[in-house]
């Protein structure tokens, strides 16, 4: 069954196309704002950005999703999904109002980031509620094939919000004024999104409430106790458990390299004072950078194949080695985009293979434990490289050291993940 037929059975049911015009709202103002949050802390001409505040900016992207995640779905099983799904909306519209005025009035650049910070943690009671939510208006039989297409069209929604956006940027005049007007087109999309909840029965997205249940801190003690025992089973798989630490460290390299190619962007490539063309710039590697995700997600299912698992990871890896020193040393705009598709490709590539030695490795009842303990590592070393780049980025992005520093944590990788297939033959990564 293809995939628009796959759609076009889900759209027949009409809970489901509710529920997935809520999703596609929600995540196209979080594209919407994704961007103005970049466009006020990197491209604003009021700003002096620099690599500190980039990194500020990714901890307010991700860090909620790191520290609430695992917890989110204590509180999901105790309040009605719909209710979630509008008042958090509702409230990001809120919020989104105020960080706009917070722009306007060029406060403090803590207050802006409390601001967009709290925007930011909501988001992440939205994406868990919509997900919690699904079995709810789709039968058993369909629910795989809605589990991966709806994931999907919320990521198409976020990248068309991104690209608004970037629109709004290159036709208002550059300065607070755009940002403002950016922000406020994200709250109100947030707003759409939490009246389009309301077309949902209010019981019907559950949960059935009981008073069955533990109380709330024993609830969250018990996730958090979880978490541990996830950890302590993983020390006890070192095949999943050399994967989860590759990709970690291939995160960070992109974490670091991202924050790089933005201070390229901001200073190097285009006039500091032209908030535009910089813009514009991001917006291409951003999409370029995307067509090569889009490259791993085709090529991946093959290349495990053909050379295993633990072959196609360290064959990411290393490549990304060999290829980052020619191509970004130059510091100039074609090898930096090469660079971007092709890093694009790797770390896309290992990431996937990663989620399969996850799924095919950790025993159905530790599964959702250690995917938690994934999710956190992946975003904070994606934070942490972008505090390390701070620490090392001259203003303009220039560092041959950090270029280099990063190939050598790519060939590390490679060698590592070949050592503990070799290691352990018998429950290594190639299957």
């Amino acid at each position: 069954m293809s995939v628009a037929r796959d759609l076009r059975v889900l759209l027949r049911l009409p809970d489901f196309r509710r529920l997935l015009v809520v999703r596609l709202l929600s995540q196209l103002s979080d594209g919407v704002f994704q961007v103005a949050l970049a466009a006020y802390v990197v491209f604003s001409p009021e700003q002096q950005a620099s690599p500190g505040a980039v990194a500020s900016a990714m901890a307010v992207l991700l860090l909620p999703y790191s520290l609430f995640g695992p917890f989110t779905g204590v509180l999901l099983d105790r309040w009605r999904r719909r209710q979630v799904l509008l008042y958090c909306n509702l409230l990001r519209a809120v919020l989104c109002c105020g960080t706009a005025a917070l722009i306007l009035l060029h406060v403090p650049a803590w207050l802006f980031y409390l601001s967009a910070l709290s925007v930011t943690g909501v988001n992440r009671f939205v994406l868990a509620g919509l997900s919690a939510a699904l079995p709810r208006v789709v039968d058993p039989d369909r629910l795989v094939t809605a589990n991966s297409l709806t994931p999907t069209a919320g990521t198409l929604a976020a990248t068309v919000g991104g690209g608004a956006a970037f629109l709004v940027h290159l036709f208002l005049p550059s300065g607070a004024g755009a940002d403002a007007a950016t922000v406020l087109l994200g709250g109100g999309l947030y707003l759409c999104a939490g009246l389009s909840a309301l077309t949902l029965g209010r019981a019907l997205l559950g949960p059935d409430l009981t008073d069955d249940g533990p109380r709330l801190g024993a609830a969250l003690a018990s996730t958090a106790r979880g978490l541990a025992d996830g950890l302590a089973y993983l020390r006890q798989r070192p095949a999943a458990r050399q994967a989860l630490s590759a990709m970690t460290a291939m995160r960070f390299c992109y974490g670091a390299l991202t924050v790089t190619l933005l201070m390229l962007c901001r200073h190097a490539w285009s006039d500091s004072s032209d908030e535009d063309s910089g813009l514009a710039l991001l917006g291409l590697a951003v999409g370029i950078s995307a067509a090569g995700f889009f490259t791993a997600a085709v090529i991946t299912p093959w290349a495990s194949s053909r050379f295993g698992v633990a072959g196609w990871i360290t064959g990411c890896s290393a490549a990304s080695a060999v290829l980052l020193p020619p191509l970004a040393l130059t510091f100039t705009p074609a090898p930096m985009m090469l660079a971007a598709f092709a890093l694009g490709v790797t770390t896309q590539g290992a990431k996937i293979a990663t989620d399969t030695v996850v799924q095919t490795r950790i025993e159905d009842g530790y599964r959702g434990r250690v995917f938690s303990l994934y999710d956190v590592a992946f975003n904070v070393a994606f934070v942490g490289a972008a505090a390390v780049a701070a620490l090392i980025l001259p203003p303009d992005g220039r560092s041959s050291t950090l270029i280099i520093a990063l190939s050598l944590i790519y060939g590390a990788v490679a060698v590592a993940v070949l050592r503990v297939e070799r290691l352990t033959p018998d429950t290594g990564l190639s299957t």
